[in-house]
């Protein structure tokens, strides 16, 4: 791919002698959202566990033109790689806003003129948490945890924003917005890599998608194309998909 930002040959990963990813192979284009779909146990979460380094890989991952064969994960996340992990990760006894701003360390180290100024950014596309600035992020709900998560992840500045299941354990009603706001952050010309077990949902938002099974991509293609692929709609989108 011509236009990758993130371009990933031949990726094996696992846990001890267990190999989980057996020669992984995807891009990411710029400015586009791709999306990672597949059962649990596929090695969804592994593959963005290898992509930051908290696991080690062989085979090639190029992001931004740089090999990051032997680059550490801070130097990872120096170049612009940021995740939102499937726990979030937060800090609980933290208010909101120092959750936020502890986001905005690279942005600060790079010495970026203004960098809190992405505040309002995040404050904008997610209301809720202005509304909660002052409030413990131990406190909130799952929703607003992972708007909290991904808000932290946008202060970075990132250059390809990594999302592993932000829809899971959250209300429908929560899902679909979490879902606006991935919609929005493509229009706005951020790079998304989106990791999901919601296969419907996740399709209907990327620009790219690939179907990992057992460690390698089974099917990969335009995400509207694997919409409406039978392989995809008999093992991932069920029966209802198939009748529409």
């Amino acid at each position: 791919m011509s236009d990758a930002l993130l371009q990933v040959t031949g990726l094996h990963a696992g846990y001890g002698r267990a190999e989980v990813l057996t020669g992984l192979n995807f891009a990411v284009a710029k400015g586009q959202v791709a999306t990672i779909i597949g059962p649990n146990g596929a090695g969804k979460s592994t593959t963005l566990n290898a992509l930051m380094a908290v696991l080690p890989s062989r085979g090639q991952v190029r992001f931004d033109g740089v090999d990051l064969a032997d680059v550490t994960l801070e130097e990872r996340v120096m170049l612009g790689l940021a995740l939102v992990p499937e726990k979030r990760e937060l800090f609980g006894t933290m208010p909101v806003e120092d959750n936020l701003v502890l986001g905005g360390f690279r942005a600060m180290k790079l010495r970026v003129p203004n960098w809190r100024g992405e505040l309002e950014r995040v404050y904008t596309l997610f209301p809720r948490l202005k509304e909660r600035r002052m409030q413990l992020a131990g406190t909130l709900s799952g929703g607003e945890r992972q708007m909290l998560a991904v808000g932290r992840a946008l202060m970075s500045g990132p250059k390809l924003l990594m999302l592993d299941e932000p829809s899971l354990g959250l209300a429908p009603l929560i899902v679909r917005e979490i879902f606006r706001i991935i919609e929005q952050l493509r229009a706005q010309g951020v790079s998304i890599l989106l990791i999901e077990q919601n296969a419907r949902a996740a399709l209907e938002v990327a620009d790219h998608g690939y179907v990992l099974e057992t460690g390698s991509i089974a099917l990969e293609g335009p995400a509207r194309q694997l919409a409406v692929d039978p392989r995809v709609i008999d093992t991932y989108l069920g029966a209802a998909r198939k009748r529409d």
